[in-house]
C-alpha cells in the first residue's frame, strides 16, 4: 500500500532504510510515558487559567514545537512530573 509522505516523513523513511536510526538508550521508558500520556488523554480535565511572562510562554511554546506536541500539552506535563516528583533538575 503506498502512502503519499511529507518531506520530513520521507526524510525520517529514507533514514530507517539507509540504517541511520538508532534506538534510544531507555527506549523502555519512552514507550511507557507514550503509552501514559495516550491514557491520560482520555482522562477527565479541568480547565485553568495561568498566566505567564511573554518569555516564559515564547519558551513553552518553543519547546512544543521541538517536541511535536500542543505547548497546553507540555505545560500540563511539565506541572504533572513537577507534582508527582517525577520532574528532574539537569543542572
Amino acid at each position: 500500500m503506498k502512502y503519499k509522505l511529507d518531506k520530513e516523513e520521507q526524510e525520517i523513511l529514507d533514514a530507517f532504510e539507509r540504517n541511520e536510526l538508532k534506538s534510544v538508550p531507555n527506549v523502555v521508558q519512552e514507550i511507557e510515558e507514550a503509552r501514559q500520556a495516550a491514557r491520560n488523554t482520555f482522562n477527565k480535565t479541568k480547565r485553568v487559567t495561568l498566566r505567564l511572562t511573554e518569555r516564559d510562554f515564547h519558551l513553552a511554546h518553543t519547546k512544543a514545537l521541538e517536541e511535536g506536541l500542543p505547548y497546553q500539552t507540555l505545560l500540563s506535563s511539565v506541572i504533572h512530573k513537577y507534582l508527582t516528583g517525577r520532574l528532574i533538575d539537569k543542572t
